[in-house]
């Protein structure tokens, strides 16, 4: 075989490989908002109390947000492609099982082992990436796509979810996830590249700070989850909050003296990689904003079906991946993030800020697309290009753990904003409420009352978002560095992973010969 087809042969393998873990990210984003959904079906069909309800949302983002970078880091020990087969086979397994469930028990359980697995899935899919595409420009076109789904993933699952549960069975919803596993799991089998031969010591799992850090992260979501239902002087809240802070600083104390450290300190205070895991904390929570808020708005403020609710965000969705792939081909290597992010974060300030706007007389088309146009414009700006950055110039052997990070502060991000938000909503709400009622005297003006109490709540929920997008474009214009330093760091990732390369071949060919 010559050079060039060799050359062909594996860069079309890379192509594959990046299908296969697309498929995976998608599966996992999409799963958070497909099965908010289902939820009033499942409730209806096992019987289970509003009280009960969020539980099985919890259940999934506690064990997914706290294991994430056990996870990452498990990856990076039994290698990423073993990793990846069993976090989609054990996904899949929880999905079946979540999807037969009789009963309300079975039913947190498997979403609490969706979350396991996820947790290290998600942080595999991006490590594999991460490790494949060395080469400058088919990396900028592979995480545009990454990033494109990572931004987008939330709307799919809204639409999928909505179809599902109308056209078929709430149960759907978690049995989709099979027949996405089984074609990943042959894409992995076929075009995951296996890890190359060790080198040197083997290094071993960091048990104290794996403890830690996932006791922090546990209590971390816990806490803010426990503040969106129990509010903020809750027990449960301010001690979890409290403790949570007390588990962070003994991890980073741990993670200065630890022999094999669970999170290297370099992978975060890297002035680029720190940048960009605030701007995904930023965006995951700014996102929340849109998805949670203006889908509750379509429904019941204005009315429209689930299915209707899904495709409503179909050009937002265009928007983003359209945005993500001049911004990864075209704008990230000639700018730089330092350039791109800050403006992406601007674009979705303006589009929150926009949707204050909305009221229960807006339509479609002329009131609630422009600004949806202009958040997938942003987002699809920010993302791939703040994930591509927060994984270069990591060591491989820290690729897994280093791509946990992305997925933590995504997951944290929207666990914060989630229960922020939905208080400051409620409190608008109530104060809405109680001003104006006294002037209600009739069914009709009281409800009245209620329905315009519910926008200016979403109001409130869009200014802060937006106010969050702001300072986060002027914090990414002062950390990221200028391009040229990116693109340093790119040109050295690309040459170290080719001698890696070819370390690995002269490895085989030794021992072939041996």
């Amino acid at each position: 075989m010559s050079e060039k087809t060799a050359a062909e042969t594996a860069s079309s393998r890379r192509w594959f490989t990046l299908a296969t873990v697309a498929l995976a990210q998608l599966m996992v984003v999409l799963d958070a908002t497909v099965v908010n959904i289902a939820l009033p079906a499942a409730q209806a069909d096992l019987g289970f109390s509003n009280g009960d309800r969020q539980w099985v949302v919890t259940a999934y983002s506690l064990a997914f947000g706290s294991l994430l970078l056990l996870g990452g880091r498990v990856s990076d020990l039994i290698g990423r492609k073993r990793a990846f087969i069993i976090g989609l086979i054990g996904f899949a397994a929880a999905s079946a099982l979540g999807g037969a469930a009789d009963s309300f028990g079975t039913l947190v359980a498997a979403r609490a082992l969706q979350g396991v697995f996820g947790a290290l899935l998600a942080p595999t899919a991006l490590a594999v990436l991460t490790t494949t595409f060395t080469i400058p420009k088919e990396r900028a076109r592979a995480f545009g796509v990454f990033g494109a789904i990572a931004g987008a993933g939330g709307a799919v699952g809204l639409l999928l979810g909505g179809y599902l549960t109308q056209d078929f069975s709430w149960r759907w919803n978690l049995y989709i996830n099979v027949f996405f596993a089984i074609i990943a799991v042959i894409g992995a089998i076929i075009f995951v590249p296996a890890l190359g031969k060790r080198v040197g010591e083997r290094p071993k799992l960091d048990v104290p700070g794996t403890l830690l850090v996932s006791g922090a992260l546990f209590a971390l979501v816990y806490g803010f989850s426990n503040a969106e239902t129990n509010g903020w002087g809750d027990f449960w809240t301010w001690s979890m909050l409290v403790a949570s802070g007390i588990l962070f600083i003994a991890f980073v104390l741990w993670q200065q003296r630890a022999k094999h450290p669970l999170l290297p300190l370099t992978i975060v205070l890297n002035r680029n990689r720190g940048a960009s895991y605030l701007s995904v904390f930023v965006a995951g929570s700014g996102m929340f904003a849109v998805f949670l808020f203006l889908t509750y708005y379509l429904q019941t403020s204005l009315g429209f079906s689930p299915i209707t609710t899904g495709l409503s965000f179909l050009p937002m969705i265009a928007c983003l991946v359209l945005a993500a792939q001049l911004g990864t081909n075209i704008f990230v290597p000639r700018f730089g993030p330092k350039v791109l992010v800050p403006i992406g974060m601007v674009m979705a300030s303006a589009a929150l800020a926009w949707m204050t706007q909305l009221d229960l007389s807006s339509t479609y088309a002329a009131n609630i697309l422009p600004p949806l146009m202009l958040m997938g414009l942003a987002m699809g700006t920010i993302m791939p290009a703040s994930i591509q950055t927060a994984t270069l110039g990591v060591d491989r052997q820290y690729a897994g753990v280093a791509s946990a990070m992305v997925n933590t502060s995504q997951q944290v991000g929207g666990s914060i904003s989630t229960a922020l938000l939905n208080t400051l909503v409620a409190t608008a709400v109530t104060g809405y409420i109680t001003s104006n009622i006294a002037g209600a005297t009739t069914p009709a003006a009281q409800a009245a009352v209620a329905a315009q109490a519910a926008v200016n709540g979403y109001h409130v929920a869009y200014w802060c978002a937006s106010a969050f997008f702001l300072a986060g474009a002027i914090m990414a214009a002062l950390l990221f560095k200028r391009k040229a330093s990116v693109q340093a760091t790119l040109h050295a990732a690309h040459a170290s992973a080719e001698q890696h390369r070819e370390n690995d071949r002269q490895a085989d060919a030794a021992t072939a010969a041996a």
